[in-house]
């Protein structure tokens, strides 16, 4: 067999591989949540966000509002319009994380806009593990249907939120986090008007295994 035949195999068979891995549903990072779970972590996740609207008595410390993998996922798939009753928030909807994007007992509370997400997502799931944030969404790539899993570091610096990827997943064919970060950061530098944290929130952080908002 010649050496250019060789070649040609050995690129079709990688080429099969990449695209069988890149299709393939990786492994869940989270269990699914019942319609009924769902909404109550999604009540849940709200009830304590409208914590850090509280007034605060003089001289009284900030507090700390943590919420479980479990409350997160549930907000993003409500803020997406993903649970049973729920719409998607609106594109042009306020760049402020505290303007309304979700249901509350009270029109007047705040609810967490989740900006940036990947277009046309299908699903979300969330888990959080020590200092990592681990999330897998199904979008669209190419007309087909793709699980993204994307992890890393959540943080704020200087009043906005910030991430940096540790791991990057397309389906299940791992990708050099490296790559993707760099272009990763351009693309919320576009978007930093939106990672803005609301003015009573000094710190936004994942430990152990919750998200964390540290109140001023």
């Amino acid at each position: 067999m010649k050496l250019r035949q060789i070649i040609s195999f050995a690129t079709l068979a990688i080429s099969v591989v990449t695209l069988f891995l890149v299709l393939k549903r990786p492994v869940p990072v989270a269990p699914a949540q019942v319609p009924a779970a769902a909404a109550a972590n999604a009540q849940s996740f709200q009830e304590k966000l409208n914590q850090l609207a509280q007034p605060k008595a003089p001289g009284e410390a900030g507090v700390e509002v943590r919420m479980s993998s479990a409350e997160l996922s549930a907000a993003l798939a409500q803020a997406a319009g993903l649970l049973p009753g729920t719409t998607a928030t609106p594109a042009n909807a306020s760049s402020n994380p505290s303007a309304s994007s979700a249901p509350s007992s009270s029109d007047a509370s705040p609810a967490m806009e989740f900006p940036g997400a990947v277009p046309n997502i299908k699903d979300y799931q969330v888990s959080m593990d020590g200092d990592i944030v681990r999330g897998q969404f199904l979008t669209q790539i190419a007309g087909k249907d793709v699980y993204l899993t994307l992890a890393g570091h959540l943080g704020s610096k200087d009043g906005y939120a910030t991430f940096d990827a540790t791991e990057v997943k397309l389906g299940d064919l791992s990708v050099p986090a490296s790559l993707v970060n760099e272009m990763l950061q351009k693309k919320l530098a576009e978007q930093r008007g939106q990672l803005k944290l609301p003015d009573n929130v000094k710190d936004l952080k994942i430990e152990n295994g919750e998200l964390v908002f540290v109140e001023k």
